[in-house]
């Protein structure tokens, strides 16, 4: 299996993997995260706060998704999530947020605000195929 060859209808960026910006401010999550995206041909950064995602994406817009934990110290997802849409460089980039608690309003709140998806942890691979049949060509 070759890496990056992109079949019949290609992948996005010219047979370049979508870049999916992974933020968790745990190292366990943040791994099972990246490993979850990479078996499925993503090309993952991974940071560990809100802080650090925005810093990244002020260097490297060229993200295709962002997928957030709801609680991190500093800067929640939510957080983070109004802050990318409010920028209009990075609002276009699909925000996923993702938490151990099922709280609705929470969910609500997030998908109001422009979340593209509230994913309840762990995070399965399941998950991952369905985000990106729905959003990426």
């Amino acid at each position: 299996m070759s890496i990056g060859a992109a079949g019949a209808g290609g992948v996005v960026g010219g047979g370049e993997a979508p870049h999916v910006l992974a933020v968790d401010d745990s190292s366990v999550d943040r791994a099972v995260i990246a490993g979850i995206l990479r078996s499925s041909q993503f090309r993952v950064t991974a940071v560990d706060s809100g802080k650090r995602a925005l810093e990244l994406l002020g260097s490297e817009p060229n993200v295709s998704m962002i997928i957030t934990d709801y609680w991190m110290p500093e800067m929640t997802g939510y957080e983070l999530l109004k802050k990318v849409k409010e920028s209009s460089k990075l609002k276009k980039i699909p925000v996923v947020i993702m938490s151990s608690e099922n709280v609705p309003t929470r969910i609500s709140r997030c998908l109001e605000e422009g979340a593209e998806d509230f994913l309840l942890k762990p995070m399965r691979p399941s998950d991952v195929s369905r985000l990106f049949s729905r959003m990426l060509p």
